[in-house]
């Protein structure tokens, strides 16, 4: 009940509001709102997809001088390539803000050529539409790259910080009163449910990993400020690694009870030339759902809140601030539910996935008639 009030007072205020502001601008016969964005170049889908994207710089904030000229204050990356003519490193303020560099610029966050010259990708590069010669291979450290690096980082800090602890002493100390709770949980609650009490230890590494750097870069990138803030769990290219990682260490681990119910399913065997070819779509079509979403549910909520906060400066009305800057909060708030949430999802399915995996079922039948 105290949701549903919750929700109806936000859902009131921030239409109360914006009929406000759209009153104000209608009563001061001010242009519509598509008219004040382009005059004002404020471009809210732009800046979204600069903050949920990958980018070869790590821009902090921009300010404007009297004349109006715009200056970006941006933390450098290091830019490393290699074309037809060798290795090129540099950091990306070589070639920011117009600036060229061996044959080499940004472009929106992006290095290009100014040569005309392709970037190289994993699908053109194996179908055949481009040729290694005749691309640049672009190895750079970008944001996400770094934000990566950042939180693996603070992760071997605490949790080598840990084990040193436990050498010790089995009380737990400092971060590990916050964090053995939540090891536990996931031994207890998620490997061996799923998994099984035998086999679950050596599935314990990987499962918590994948947990806290889901979790951690998850808040990670609701703080607004470096070296914070990017949206690593938001990209593709991250979720997709660790699908296949969970595809791989499920295929690997696999026993031939697994394997007799993909290529001999329990079913009468006219029914093979239909179920196989499912079974075997069921293989990469669970990994394929841990990859969407997760990318789909952090990338969302990074929008969500973008673009209620961009509504103040398409209306340019102080009185819709104070709607969205509540409801931004209120979602903020959300969204860190949503950060541990994904994580236990995703590490919950991976479990399972691997448990069926690894199930002995003949062997745990015949244990029971045993019982029996």
């Amino acid at each position: 009940m105290n949701r549903k009030i919750s929700s109806l007072f936000f859902a009131f205020l921030f239409v109360f509001v914006s009929g406000l502001a759209i009153a104000q601008h209608t009563s001061e016969g001010e242009e519509p709102a598509e008219k004040i964005e382009q005059k004002e170049g404020f471009d809210a889908t732009k800046m979204i997809m600069e903050h949920i994207g990958d980018s070869n710089e790590w821009h902090l904030w921009t300010t404007k001088d009297d004349n109006g000229e715009e200056h970006h204050v941006s933390v450098p990356l290091p830019v490393i390539i290699k074309d037809n003519e060798g290795w090129h490193t540099f950091l990306s303020k070589s070639i920011a803000h117009g600036h060229e560099h061996d044959g080499y610029t940004l472009e929106e966050g992006q290095v290009v050529s100014t040569k005309g010259i392709q970037k190289a990708t994993l699908f053109s590069i194996i179908s055949g539409k481009q040729k290694a010669n005749e691309v640049f291979f672009d190895l750079s450290i970008t944001k996400n790259a770094a934000s990566m690096f950042l939180s693996v980082i603070f992760m071997a800090v605490i949790f080598m910080g840990m084990a040193r602890n436990y050498k010790k002493s089995q009380l737990p100390k400092g971060a590990g009163k916050l964090l053995e709770p939540v090891i536990v949980f996931i031994r207890d609650e998620v490997a061996i449910p799923n998994i099984g009490s035998v086999k679950y230890k050596r599935y314990m590494p990987y499962l918590l990993t994948a947990f806290f750097f889901i979790w951690f870069n998850n808040l990670f990138g609701l703080i607004p400020f470096f070296p914070f803030g990017a949206n690593l769990t938001g990209n593709i290219a991250i979720t997709a690694v660790l699908a296949i990682i969970t595809l791989l260490i499920t295929l690997f681990s696999a026993n031939k009870d697994y394997w007799k119910h993909i290529f001999m399913p329990p079913v009468p065997i006219l029914l093979y030339p239909i179920m196989v070819p499912i079974e075997i779509i069921g293989i990469f079509t669970k990994p394929f759902a841990l990859m969407m979403r997760l990318f789909a549910n952090v990338t969302a909520g990074h929008i969500m809140i973008l673009a209620i906060i961009s509504l103040i400066f398409i209306f340019r009305s102080p009185f819709l601030g104070f709607a969205s800057v509540p409801l931004a909060l209120f979602v903020s708030v959300l969204e860190l539910l949503v950060a541990a949430l994904q994580a236990y999802i995703f590490t919950v399915l991976s479990a399972l996935f691997i448990g069926i995996a690894v199930a002995e079922h003949e062997h745990e039948h015949g244990h029971e008639e045993h019982a029996h």
